[in-house]
C-alpha cells in the first residue's frame, strides 16, 4: 500500500508544488524580498491561483483543495470517538453500558473534537509554524513508541502511552523553553523524554501475555531484543531460527528511500524541464524496482496462521513458507 501511494501520489504532488514554487520565484520575488525575515509563504498559493489559474480550472482546483481538507477532517472526527469510547470510556468507565450509550458518547466526542479544533484554529497565526512544529517537534513525541513496539519484547501498551504522553507534552514545553531555537533542533530532547517514558512505563507494569507475544513473533519474525520470546517459541517449534536478515532489510530500506525520492525528484524535473536529470530519476526508479522485487518482494516470508510443532528430522524453520504437510512425519 505504501509503495502504491508513492507511485500514484508523489509524482503529481510535486509537479504541483514545483509549479507554484516556480511561479513564486518568477512573479512573487519582489513581494517576498519586501517582507524580509517575515516572509509569509502562505500567500504564494492564493497569489498563483488568483493570477495564473483560469476561471473554470480555478473552481475545480478549489473543490479539490476542499475535498482534500474534508477527507483529513472527516478521518480525524471519525477516529476520535473510536479511540475515546472503545479504549477509555468502555474499558475503564462504563464497561457494561448499552450500545446506545456508546453511540451517544461517540456523538459527544465528535462534537467536542470539532469544538476544540475550531478553538485552536482561532489561535493559529501561521500554518507554516504549525507544520514546522508537527514535523520537528511532535514527531519526536511518537518516534520512540513506534520503533520500540517492533524491536523490544518488554514494550507494552503502558510504555506506548507514557512514551506518547511524555513526547507530546515535551513537544509543547521544549519549543517554548528554547523559543529562539529552530524547532528541528529540539527533536533530540523531545525524543529523549519520550524514550524515558517508554522505558519507565513498560518496566513499571506487567509485560504483555507471552502467548500473544509469541504469536506476534512467529508471524512477524522481527529482529531486535526478543530473546525471551524466541526461546519460548523454540520450545514450541524446535527448528525455529531467529531472523538473521538485518543487513538485507537495512539495505532494502536504503534502496526504498532512493526509489521514493526519485519519484519526488522526477515530478520536480518535469516542471523544470531538466530532461537529463529526469532520465536519471527514471533510471533509478527502474533499477531500484528491480532490486526491491528480487531482494524484498520475492523474499517475503509467509508463515501459516497456526504453526504445528516441529518434529525430529525436519529442516529448521527459516525465511521460507511452510505447511502442516511439510512438517508431518
Amino acid at each position: 500500500m505504501s509503495g502504491l501511494v508513492t507511485v500514484v501520489l508523489m509524482f503529481p504532488r510535486y509537479m504541483l508544488v514545483t509549479g507554484l514554487a516556480v511561479l513564486a520565484l518568477a512573479f512573487y520575488s519582489a513581494d517576498l524580498a519586501s517582507m524580509g525575515a517575515a516572509v509569509d509563504f502562505e500567500l504564494i498559493l492564493p497569489f498563483a491561483m488568483r493570477n495564473f489559474v483560469p476561471a473554470g480550472l480555478l473552481g475545480l482546483l478549489i473543490a479539490a483543495l476542499l475535498a482534500a481538507f474534508m477527507s483529513t477532517y472527516a478521518a480525524t472526527v471519525n477516529a476520535a470517538p473510536a479511540y475515546v469510547v472503545n479504549d477509555i470510556y468502555k474499558r475503564y468507565i462504563a464497561p457494561n453500558a448499552s450500545e446506545k450509550v456508546y453511540v451517544r458518547m461517540a456523538y459527544v466526542t465528535s462534537v467536542v473534537v470539532v469544538v476544540i479544533g475550531t478553538i485552536f484554529g482561532f489561535f493559529v497565526a501561521s500554518l507554516n509554524d504549525i507544520v514546522q512544529w508537527i514535523v520537528a517537534a511532535l514527531y519526536g513525541g511518537y518516534t520512540a513508541s513506534n520503533l520500540l513496539k517492533w524491536y523490544w519484547w518488554r514494550f507494552n501498551s503502558y510504555g506506548y502511552f507514557w512514551g506518547m504522553a511524555g513526547g507530546i507534552l515535551a513537544s509543547m514545553v521544549v519549543p517554548a523553553v528554547y523559543s529562539g531555537v529552530t524547532p528541528l533542533y529540539t527533536f533530540p530532547i523531545i525524543l529523549a523524554v519520550s524514550l524515558v517514558g517508554c522505558i519507565v512505563g513498560s518496566l513499571s507494569t506487567a509485560p504483555d501475555d507471552e502467548a500473544v507475544l509469541t504469536n506476534f513473533y512467529l508471524k512477524v519474525r522481527p529482529w531486535g531484543f526478543w530473546k525471551p520470546i524466541h526461546e519460548r517459541a523454540v520450545q514450541q517449534h524446535p527448528g525455529l531460527l531467529a531472523n538473521r536478515n538485518f543487513r538485507r532489510d537495512m539495505f532494502n530500506v536504503l534502496v526504498g528511500m532512493v526509489w521514493q525520492t526519485s519519484f519526488v525528484a522526477a515530478g520536480i524535473y518535469v516542471v523544470l524541464q531538466d530532461f537529463g536529470a529526469l532520465a536519471v530519476c527514471f533510471t533509478l526508479i527502474v533499477a531500484c524496482s528491480i532490486v526491491l522485487k528480487a531482494n524484498w518482494y520475492d523474499r517475503l516470508e509467509d508463515y501459516p496462521r497456526d504453526l504445528v510443532p516441529a518434529v525430529s528430522g525436519t529442516q529448521p524453520i527459516e525465511g521460507r513458507p511452510i505447511s502442516a504437510a511439510a512438517l508431518s512425519p
